[in-house]
């Protein structure tokens, strides 16, 4: 493939990679040379658009990090290649580190003993920026990060938020290609994890036309950040689409809305049994008196949930909440397994 002749920023073919499991000694003495393997990754397959955000979902041990860490030339693959803007992972592993940069969720890359500034200019020049350039490249990420009012702050007293952005600035500072983010939302609240989704979207995809690689235990921030998913389980790709799709297709019909005529006539042929929504409810809501949840079944998607919302306005229904409600990871790898046991 001539570099740089497609749009294709990262391409995986058949990638695949076994680790050695460590045996209790009375295994080894029994059988000491028998040796006991898992495969991590199994034949993984996909490719990633410059500006594209592609999302790894699966729970822990699904392969998601070992993948990350592949691309990012950390471990070498067993089997399979992967290519970097038509850089080989393994036969041309340096070019690749100066087109990839992965972003730990870990308060532990950063020095909290140092300021924001200083953790930057430390790793500017363990990457090579030139001397003359690191104060302006600096100022620039923390002002793309909004931290730059914040920039002689000890990192110590960072909240998680704001390491976040730290990570993300120190990743902007080598101005890469392509970025492997890995949990990036674990420690933040719901708030500030959907406004740093925002800002990931915004300021890596549509301004700096990253390819963005994302790593995630989470259903909903998958299907809301990401254009594309694949769906992994114990190291195998079991679905693989554009997230909108794949979300309508496999994260249900269900959604909760919130009114104060929870026994209106249009509610009745779509009650659904109700879940447990004390935790997915509004905040501003679960203490305000006078408005009740109904969970509904709405067959056909968006389009359908779209078409009934607005039957409720046009019938002067109160409402004050509709959302599709949330599916938890274990449901949708469960009915993703089950699709897959049914092919032929």
């Amino acid at each position: 493939m001539a570099r740089g002749s497609s749009d294709v920023s990262v391409r995986v073919r058949n990638l695949s990679k076994r680790f050695q499991v460590r045996r209790a000694w009375g295994e080894v003495l029994r059988a000491p040379m028998a040796a006991r393997w898992v495969t991590s990754v199994d034949n993984v397959s996909f490719e990633v658009r410059r500006g594209e955000f592609f999302g790894l979902l699966g729970p822990n041990g699904a392969g998601k990090t070992t993948l990350l860490k592949m691309l990012a030339t950390f471990i070498t693959p067993d089997d399979g290649s992967a290519e970097v803007e038509g850089t080989d992972i393994v036969a041309e592993s340096r070019q690749v580190r100066s087109l990839v940069v992965p972003v730990i969720a870990s308060e532990r890359s950063l020095y909290w003993r140092l300021t924001a500034r200083a953790n930057l200019e430390l790793f500017a020049r363990l990457w090579n920026v030139p001397a003359n350039e690191i104060a302006a490249r600096v100022d620039g990420v923390l002002g793309v990060v909004d931290l730059r009012d914040t920039a002689q702050k000890l990192v110590g007293q960072f909240s998680s938020g704001m390491m976040q952005r730290l990570l993300i600035a120190r990743a902007l500072l080598a101005e890469p290609r392509v970025l492997l983010l890995d949990e990036p939302t674990r420690s933040l609240d719901p708030v500030s994890a959907r406004a740093f989704r925002r800002f990931l979207r915004d300021e890596l995809s549509e301004r700096r036309q990253c390819a963005v690689i994302i790593a995630t235990h989470s259903a909903e921030e998958a299907f809301d950040l990401c254009d594309r998913v694949a769906v992994l389980d114990r190291g195998k790709v079991l679905a693989l689409g554009a997230a909108a799709d794949l979300a309508q297709d496999l994260a249900g019909n269900r959604y909760l809305v919130w009114t104060t005529v929870p026994t209106h006539p249009l509610f009745a042929s779509f009650t659904a049994e109700p879940d447990d929504v004390a935790e997915s409810a509004p905040v501003a809501l679960r203490d305000l008196a006078g408005w009740y949840p109904v969970t509904l079944e709405l067959p056909g998607g968006p389009a359908a949930a779209s078409a009934f919302l607005a039957t409720l306005v046009a019938a002067e229904v109160p409402v004050a909440a509709f959302e599709r409600m949330p599916v938890s990871l274990a449901a949708l790898i469960e009915k993703v397994v089950q699709r897959s046991r049914e092919r032929p």
